[in-house]
């Protein structure tokens, strides 16, 4: 099965794109031996995060299990979060 982002940990609200994903795409998104699909709403860039849940605005941002910031703007599932 082809993966096209990863998730560090369960308590993480973002993933990590493996390559470019065109918006409207259907993808594979696994959490250790685990996957899921995920439909992505707009373009992410290789390497960069998407939301996997919506997050509301003043939430925090959590990679890794860990908080790497908060978000200043509603960010809906399947959408890119920068």
């Amino acid at each position: 099965m082809k993966i096209d982002a990863i998730m560090a940990s369960e308590q993480d609200n973002v993933a990590t794109s493996l390559r470019e994903i065109q918006e409207n795409e259907n993808i594979t998104m696994s959490l250790g031996d685990q996957t899921r699909p995920v439909r992505i709403l707009g373009k992410i860039p290789h390497g960069h995060k998407f939301a996997v849940k919506e997050i509301l605005k003043g939430e925090n941002i959590i990679k890794h299990g860990e908080v790497i910031g908060r978000a200043t703007q509603d960010i809906r599932e399947g959408t890119h979060a920068h």
